[in-house]
């Protein structure tokens, strides 16, 4: 399989480039979710945040997923015979980064200088008025984990759906895109267990929903193409 540079996400270089650091796809992903949700306990435990306990350890297992998911999409997609630039712009272009980028920056404009919504803000239900340095600093690196999986997701059926009207396939890898396009939708899917914590968080709640019904509405018409 190939894993050169260009033929990767960010995340599978990061995890595979590091000197010295021969693990498999399960234990990284593995060590990913006991490292964070050890985190999420031990701080809830800590400083009493317990009101976010449950928020975050879904926002980890989410994370989790989408790291299962980003892994499975990477080696089904290395494997297609999908000419180079297919390959070039799912995973060379690093969009997957921008989108990530950009959503975790609207996020984080929006927990801390959002002032639409009357009443306590999301960050002083979950934390109190205020929240101690180190639990802002997992939540952070927690929603960066999960806004940059749900911007690979966008980009990878922004890229399926040019696969599907620039790319022929053999009948055999027009069945497993397809799947992928299916799995991908699935992952959206997973990322409306973040609801019931945004109930009260009109924009937030849109902005997820949106992206889930985005997702699916691309990877689907992708699927009908293919």
């Amino acid at each position: 399989m190939s894993r050169d540079y260009g033929e990767t996400w960010v995340y599978e270089s990061l995890v595979g480039g590091i000197p010295g650091l021969g693990i498999s796809r399960t234990l990284a992903v593995a060590l990913q979710f006991v490292i964070f949700e050890a985190g999420v306990l031990g701080l809830g435990w800590y400083y009493g945040t317990w009101d976010a306990v449950a928020a975050g350890t879904v926002a980890v297992v989410v994370a989790a997923v989408g790291s299962v998911e980003m892994h499975r999409l990477g080696a089904k997609n290395r494997l297609l015979g999908t000419p180079p630039e297919h390959k070039r712009l799912l995973f060379g272009s690093s969009i997957e980064i921008v989108l990530g980028v950009l959503a975790f920056i609207a996020l984080v404009t929006y927990l801390f200088a959002w002032g639409g919504t009357p009443g306590p803000t999301l960050i002083d239900r979950l934390f109190g008025s205020d929240p101690p340095l180190p639990v802002v600093y997992l939540t952070l690196l927690v929603l960066w984990d999960l806004t940059y999986r749900i911007g690979t997701s966008w980009w990878s059926a922004v890229v399926a759906l040019w696969r599907a009207v620039h790319v022929d396939l053999s009948p055999e890898e027009r069945a497993t895109v397809r799947r992928l396009d299916a799995e991908n939708i699935g992952f959206s899917v997973v990322q409306l267990a973040l609801v019931p914590f945004l109930l009260t968080e009109p924009v937030l709640l849109g902005a997820v929903v949106g992206h889930v019904i985005a997702v699916a509405v691309v990877c689907s018409a992708a699927i009908w193409l293919t």
